[in-house]
């Protein structure tokens, strides 16, 4: 029996990924489940992107776009810091479309997350279904790979990818 191919490197998105952007803009929180990643891209400016990720652990290496999303540049450059040796198995997760096309502009795998992200507010339980689905036939038809709800959930998804690697598909 083969192996499943490892994930090379996850990339996350700051805002509505990594941070809750449903909380107030001066006391930012990690989303829950975001604690166990590698590095995070914003194209917010610095200042702005240093507040909200000072919720996060110091050594969670930040990485600022220099060319607006969704040119490719700010993933590779993020996959060079963190000494990435090659392309194949790298991910992205986010819930921002457009650093989601970034990722897919530069040959990564890509998860959506449909639940997250600040073009997500609720009133209601039905509400918040109907936004989730929303976003998630939004997701794929950006041409996502794989889209979840919550990062919780994120496991089960490079399980997937993985597997899907091993029958050979590419990004």
């Amino acid at each position: 029996m083969q192996d499943s191919p490892a994930i090379t490197a996850l990339l996350f998105g700051l805002r509505g990924c990594l941070i809750e952007t449903d909380t107030s803009p001066t006391r930012p929180r990690p989303t829950p489940g975001a604690l166990q990643t590698l590095a995070w891209l914003d194209e917010l400016p610095a200042v702005d992107a240093e507040h909200l990720a000072a919720a996060l652990p110091a050594w969670l290496k930040a990485h600022h776009v220099v060319t607006p999303w969704p040119a490719p540049d700010a993933c590779w450059q993020a996959l060079m810091a963190l000494n990435t040796t090659k392309l194949e198995g790298c991910v992205l997760v986010s819930a921002e479309p457009r650093l989601l096309q970034s990722g897919l502009n530069a040959g990564l795998w890509t998860i959506g997350l449909a639940s997250c992200g600040s073009r997500n507010t609720y009133d209601s339980p039905q509400e918040q279904e109907r936004q989730r689905g929303k976003a998630t036939l939004q997701l794929f038809a950006l041409g996502v790979h794989s889209v979840i709800d919550h990062l919780e959930a994120l496991g089960d998804c490079l399980a997937d990818i993985r597997q899907r690697r091993l029958k050979g598909e590419k990004p």
